[in-house]
Order: C-alpha cells, then sequence, then structure tokens
C-alpha cells in the first residue's frame, strides 16, 4: 500500500513540474516575469510542490525497511 503511495506522489509531482514548467514558459508568464522581476506566484507553488512530491515519492519507493 505504501509503494501504490509513493508512485502515486512521484507521478504526481512528476505531472506538476511538467504543467509548472510549461506555465513557466507562457507567453503570459514571461511577460508577467519581465514587468515584476519574479516568476507567476501560482508557477512557483507548481514548481516546489511538484518537486516536494517527486522527491517524497522516490523516497518511499527507494526506502527499504
Amino acid at each position: 500500500m505504501k509503494k501504490m503511495i509513493s508512485a502515486g506522489l512521484l507521478v504526481g509531482g512528476l505531472i506538476l513540474l511538467y504543467f509548472g514548467y510549461q506555465e513557466y514558459q507562457s507567453i503570459g508568464s514571461e511577460i508577467e516575469e519581465a514587468l515584476t522581476g519574479s516568476p507567476n506566484s501560482s508557477v512557483m507553488w507548481m514548481l516546489i510542490g511538484g518537486a516536494v512530491a517527486t522527491i517524497a515519492g522516490l523516497v518511499g519507493l527507494l526506502y527499504k525497511k
């Protein structure tokens, strides 16, 4: 059961990273970053959340008790 949750976290994290990167590369995000000097906060939350979920999923899959 724990391996399934870890696999779900890994897949969900990778999906968040993908969509966060796509949003980061969008024209609207680039315009906002050019005007404000920092990326959109929702983009940052998607990238950070995706990284945390991916790392948690990898640790859960690789950790042997």
